[in-house]
């Protein structure tokens, strides 16, 4: 297995349909219908902030994406979002998406999701993911790595508390849990020996 920052612009739609078969259940509602979504991921995706596995032979098995200052895995302003949605869907699109956002802090690093292709799952992808993100936050001189993960993901809160994260809080959705389906999100936190 081959772990490495960025990707190319023939990965983007493979990136684009495995992000949305991740976090597809929860942003369905928001940025649905799926075509119109994929279209808008593969634009949006910055590769500068990226970490992908990939197979010997070159196949995309997972991606890890992180938030900066600078930008996100899956970036974008309400001008893309315009040119999948129209005016009116992106409107109101850019209101439920900004209720998600989760601001980058100078005291962590923040891991923006992580997805592995269905055939390479159980495969140590994540885990492997999970230690690049560590090595990249470390390299970037921060002491803990930070993610969220929504209450109806277990298995991904599964492998985070065995790759060394701790939860240290909770945010409830409310009335958005009918939205985006999921009732919480826990941030969990990983301190880089």
């Amino acid at each position: 297995m081959i772990i490495a920052k960025g990707f190319t612009d023939a990965e983007r739609p493979a990136i684009a349909a495995l992000y949305w078969e991740a976090f597809g259940p929860k942003l369905g509602r928001a940025m649905g219908p799926r075509a119109k979504a994929l279209r808008y991921v593969a634009a949006a995706l910055d590769p500068g902030h990226a970490i992908c596995a990939r197979a010997n032979d070159g196949a995309l098995l997972g991606v890890a994406g992180f938030k900066t200052r600078d930008g996100a895995l899956v970036g974008g302003g309400f001008a893309d979002l315009r040119a999948v949605y129209g005016l009116w869907g992106a409107t109101w699109r850019s209101v439920l998406l900004t209720l998600l956002e989760r601001d980058s802090e100078d005291r962590r690093f923040l891991m923006d999701g992580i997805f592995v292709a269905p055939a390479a799952r159980g495969s140590g992808v994540g885990s492997r993911l999970l230690d690049a993100i560590a090595q990249e936050a470390a390299r970037r001189g921060y002491a803990e790595v930070r993610l969220d993960v929504i209450d109806t993901n277990t298995r991904a809160r599964d492998l985070y508390e065995r790759r060394g994260f701790h939860a240290v809080g909770t945010q409830r959705m409310g009335p958005l849990a009918l939205v985006f389906g999921f009732r919480s999100a826990t941030t969990m936190v990983r301190r880089i020996s």
